[in-house]
């Protein structure tokens, strides 16, 4: 079957429920369920930029999941979402546990992993762009798997955070050189390597370790996520550039929760690719973007006029408008 999509994901939908303790573990509040999952943030992110028949995801549809939250995730439209039927499983949850400044998760139900078979014969079938978020031992089964179904996609590479640890680094040199675009934020980037986090960490040190990914066989580029400091970009054949971060330290009320802003990072980035012809250091400003409406509010930004594409506005804003900001700022530095 063609496929149509530029962008899909192979990260899983999750309910996320929230627990909130004091820093001596005593229960201070709780909240309702919201749309969570690195999948979701990441198809967002894209759709951010492009119009939901490009845009590609498989949402596990257990047999308690509640119909608001299909409403709403429809609301983004209808064509970026492949729900499957789960009539014998609940609906992938997990609890995000705050204690104190320190943040836990644990999933409450067992997991459905999606692999690019899952794509076969539908309409998220070999997408020009593929999105996981893994371990080095799972994304070299995701590329076998596509290369033993015949297609090549570019791919986008999110090492899940808990294998972001030395052990894991021999593995990850083994997928390395079929990675097209590699994307760990600047701790776990450090922590793979064995690099001492220093704090604050610097941009020296974001930088070194860049370095020593496309050593390690990265195929074309590495962005590292760096919070604050905006995101470093390097490619193999023309070098390295930071990009900065949309809001500054004078805009720390505009911060609300920063979950999912690098999935949703590296969703924009993939509408940044078709944008821009492949320009890297080009899409980064669109995955900028993308970020700063994630992390406006808790869960996912709002669709607040539509119509014509480009007009188009989130969160009362509009992402055009936040581009050409950025750009401006970063002409005039």
């Amino acid at each position: 079957m063609a496929c149509s999509k530029t962008f899909v994901t192979l990260g899983m939908f999750i309910i996320d429920e929230f627990s909130y303790t004091d820093s001596e573990g005593k229960f201070t509040k709780s909240s309702t369920f919201e749309i969570g999952g690195g999948g979701t943030y990441a198809a967002i992110g894209t759709r951010i930029w492009l119009p939901p028949e490009q845009v590609g995801m498989i949402v596990d549809k257990g047999y308690d999941f509640p119909s608001e939250i299909e409403n709403k995730l429809k609301a983004y439209g209808d064509q970026m979402w492949l729900f499957r039927p789960q009539n014998e499983a609940r609906t992938t949850r997990a609890m995000n546990i705050y204690r104190g400044d320190h943040r836990g998760f644990e999933y409450l139900t067992p997991r459905i992993r999606i692999t690019p078979r899952d794509l076969t014969n539908t309409a998220l079938d070999r997408p020009r762009m593929l999105h996981f978020i893994c371990s080095p031992l799972r994304a070299s089964t995701i590329i076998s798997e596509a290369e033993e179904e015949g297609w090549n996609p570019l791919t986008i590479y999110e090492p899940i955070p808990d294998r972001c640890v030395p052990k894991e680094l021999p593995a990850l040199i083994r997928v390395l050189p079929s990675i097209d675009i590699l994307s760990p934020n600047a701790e776990e980037a450090l922590s793979l390597l064995s690099i001492p986090i220093m704090r604050p960490i610097s941009k020296p040190l974001i930088e070194e370790a860049a370095n020593r990914f496309i050593q390690l066989g990265v195929k074309d580029a590495v962005i590292i996520r760096s919070g604050e400091l905006g995101a470093y970009v390097l490619r193999r054949k023309t070098g390295g550039k930071w990009v900065d971060a949309f809001w500054t330290e004078t805009d720390a009320s505009k911060i609300v929760d920063v979950t999912g802003a690098g999935n949703s990072f590296l969703g924009g980035l993939s509408a940044g690719l078709q944008i821009a012809n492949g320009d890297v250091y080009e899409a980064v400003f669109y995955a900028t973007v993308s970020a700063s409406f994630v992390i406006e509010q808790s869960g996912l930004p709002a669709i607040t006029s539509s119509g014509d594409r480009a007009l188009t506005q989130w969160n009362n804003d509009s992402p055009r408008r936040r581009l050409e900001a950025l750009k401006s700022r970063a002409r005039h530095e």
